[in-house]
């Protein structure tokens, strides 16, 4: 007798299950007290059937259109997510409220809060690529000038410290 479980029902694109077929007619129920012991293989001697092992993150890939796969020491690869993308009608009229974040104005027209597909006006992700930097230059140069000028107070400091021990040392002779 032979019963098949119809795990193909709950195929879903992530995790295709195939039906499993279970072959009863090699259990024996001889004077045993009413009950049975079922055993099982654990799939084929070059390993069909029997699964893959755990496997770690070692890996992530981002398509062009932005979905983002993860590749596993197992040999497995997932899909992990998707970028989103905000698209405005004027998307050079939103304002920049600083550190590369900007807001919505009448000039951009309204977000409705639903991100589309990255490649739904053709649009590409260049992985692994730098893009033109839109920071705040202005700010950069005012950090970088404040920075410097505190270089050269530290070192002023360490040149009268070393003016004053030499003097010290001159005394001493």
């Amino acid at each position: 007798m032979t019963q098949t479980l119809r795990l193909s029902n709950f195929m879903d694109e992530g995790n295709p299950f195939s039906d499993i077929e279970i072959d009863f007619s090699t259990l024996k129920n001889l004077s045993n007290g009413a009950s049975s012991t079922a055993a099982m293989s654990n799939g084929g001697s070059a390993g069909e059937g029997s699964g893959k092992r755990i496997g770690t993150l070692i890996g992530l890939y981002v398509e062009q259109s932005g979905k983002i796969y993860g590749s596993y020491s197992n040999g497995n690869t997932s899909l992990l997510g998707q970028i989103a993308v905000a698209r405005f009608a004027n998307a050079s009229g939103l304002e920049s409220i600083g550190d590369n974040c900007y807001r919505a104005t009448m000039n951009s027209g309204e977000f409705d809060g639903i991100g589309v597909e990255m490649d739904s006006d053709g649009s590409t992700i260049d992985s692994g690529t730098l893009e033109m930097s839109n920071v705040d230059l202005a700010t950069e140069f005012t950090q970088m000038i404040t920075t410097q000028r505190g270089y050269q107070a530290n070192s002023r400091v360490i040149s009268t410290s070393d003016g004053i021990l030499e003097e010290l040392v001159n005394l001493k002779r």
